[in-house]
Parts: structure tokens; C-alpha cells; sequence
């Protein structure tokens, strides 16, 4: 079986586990156990557990939304409903208690760089999806932006028992104003007199920020 396959099958297995045990190696070793996989195999596709399978299932979350959104006319709808359209298609694939326990673990001072870079794969994966196609400046700034949205609306999202999570919706449009808000403000900048100055002179030195174009380059990808 293709390395890939076998990732997959240890994953699968352990999301059984993890409402019960969490990310944890527990759940990693009971995963070996249900697959048969052999454990040093397992171990070099999963070399620190549990850490590595919540980002596993992470990734996998990252590309079922980019699957489902490429089966949407994303080009009838307005920028911001794109950008809402994609962070709550990417919380409908996910497992709440698997993200529950997912934030436990990336709660932990040891584990909060690798959570933070995989909420960064996903603002990017977003934006990507929705067809962004900056370069400057513009692409670390939307990615951050976005990171803050989406990282706010996952823990609205886990505490919210609203029928249908209509709740979170509301929240998550609230934030996605703020965000078009925050763009419309750049581009009145970049359009005054004033604004031109600044990007003219001391902003100049951003002209020379490119967003990365291999993806081992791109912040937060290797741990996606």
C-alpha cells in the first residue's frame, strides 16, 4: 500500500479514539493497533503521534473545503460571500469534537506554533480558493487578517448550540464586514495623496515582499 494510503488508514482509525482519548499517544498506538500497521512504520509517517495526526486531520479538512468549493460558482458570488462560503464550508467538514480536542492540544505552550501555522494553511488555502491573487504585501496582510477571523469564529463555533449553528454564522458575518472594511480602508489609503506618498516613500520597502511560490516557502504550509 502507497505511503499516503497508509496515513490515511492510520487517521481513520484513530478519529474513533480521539473523542475519548484525545491526540494523544494513546490514540496513536490504539490507531496502530486497529490497522495492523506496523508501529515503526507508523512512527516515520507520524513521528510525534498524536501531534502530527491532529494536523493530519487538519490538512485533510484544508482540502475537502478546497474540493467542495471548486464544485461552486464562487464567480456569481461577492468577494466577501466567497470568503464567508469557504470558512463555513471548511467548519461543515469538520468533526466539532474532534476540533474541540484538536484545541486542547494547541492550547499547550509546546504545541502552539505548529496550531498557529496550520490555521495560517487554512486563511491561506481560503483566500487561495477564492481566487486571491496577490503578490505584495496585500498577501501576508489577508492571510493574517483572515487568520484572526477564522481562529475567533472555530471557538465561537465550538461553544455555540444554536439550531444549525446559525449563531456562528451571524458571528462569522460580523467578522467578515470587519475584514472588507479593513480593505476598503487600504485601498483608500493607496488612493489619497497622502496614501501615495507613504507607499512612494518610506512603504517602499514592502514592493520588495513577494508571497512565496513554492509551498515549502510559505508560512505555516510545513505543518500542514
Amino acid at each position: 500500500m502507497a505511503e499516503n494510503g497508509m496515513k490515511d488508514r492510520i487517521l481513520e482509525a484513530s478519529l474513533l479514539h480521539v473523542p475519548f482519548d484525545g491526540w494523544s499517544e494513546a490514540t496513536f498506538r490504539a490507531a496502530i493497533a486497529d490497522t495492523g500497521v506496523a508501529s515503526a512504520l507508523a512512527r516515520a509517517l507520524f513521528p510525534r503521534g498524536g501531534v502530527d495526526l491532529a494536523l493530519a486531520y487538519h490538512a485533510r479538512g484544508d482540502a475537502e473545503m478546497v474540493a467542495k468549493l471548486a464544485e461552486t460558482d464562487l464567480a456569481a458570488l461577492r468577494f466577501r460571500d466567497r470568503i464567508v462560503k469557504a470558512v463555513r464550508t471548511r467548519l461543515e467538514v469538520a468533526d466539532k469534537e474532534l476540533v474541540r480536542r484538536g484545541t486542547t492540544l494547541f492550547a499547550l505552550p509546546q504545541h502552539a506554533l505548529d496550531g498557529a501555522k496550520a490555521v495560517w494553511g487554512s486563511a491561506d488555502a481560503i483566500w487561495t480558493a477564492v481566487g486571491d491573487t496577490s503578490t505584495d504585501i496585500n498577501w501576508y496582510t489577508k492571510r493574517a487578517t483572515l487568520t484572526a477571523v477564522y481562529g475567533s469564529t472555530v471557538l465561537y463555533w465550538l461553544g455555540d448550540d444554536s439550531s444549525g449553528n446559525t449563531a456562528t454564522w451571524e458571528f462569522l458575518d460580523r467578522r467578515i464586514e470587519g475584514v472588507m472594511r479593513f480593505e476598503k480602508l487600504k485601498a483608500s489609503v493607496a488612493g489619497n495623496p497622502l496614501g501615495k506618498a507613504l507607499i512612494n516613500g518610506p512603504l517602499r520597502i514592502f514592493d520588495k515582499i513577494r508571497a512565496p511560490r513554492q509551498a515549502d516557502d510559505m508560512p505555516g504550509r510545513e505543518a500542514i
